[in-house]
């Protein structure tokens, strides 16, 4: 499992990849009890998704998907994370703008970069 930072979409794995387009589907809200097992988001059972729904205001426009763009800081960073965690779940994972803002996460081990 590599665990260095991706720079590029083409540097995410499948999981990752749905991850990240669930992300932006949801908008504003959170993700809650993601788990991850050897660096890996583990998709099923599917995380439980809250999006937070405002009245009046105005909607993102939606994204075009291109086959290779780079990612942004934030999601760079939240994969990065993540593929250093050993075992471990995700109690929250805030999104705002399409974008992981903060997180909250419940470590069964340490992490792998010995990080605790």
């Amino acid at each position: 499992m590599s665990t260095s930072k991706p720079c590029f979409s083409g540097d995410l794995m499948p999981s990752e990849q749905r991850f990240l387009c669930a992300m932006r589907e949801v908008g504003f809200g959170r993700f809650e009890y993601v788990q991850i097992r050897n660096g890996q988001i583990v998709l099923d059972p599917w995380p439980v998704a809250v999006r937070d729904v405002k009245f009046g205001a105005e909607t993102a426009a939606e994204r075009t998907a291109h086959s290779e763009y780079q990612l942004k800081s934030q999601v760079a960073e939240f994969f990065e994370y993540a593929r250093d965690v050993d075992d471990g779940e995700i109690r929250t994972l805030e999104i705002r703008h399409g974008l992981p803002f903060s997180m909250e996460v419940e470590l069964a081990g340490r992490q792998r970069g010995g990080r605790p």
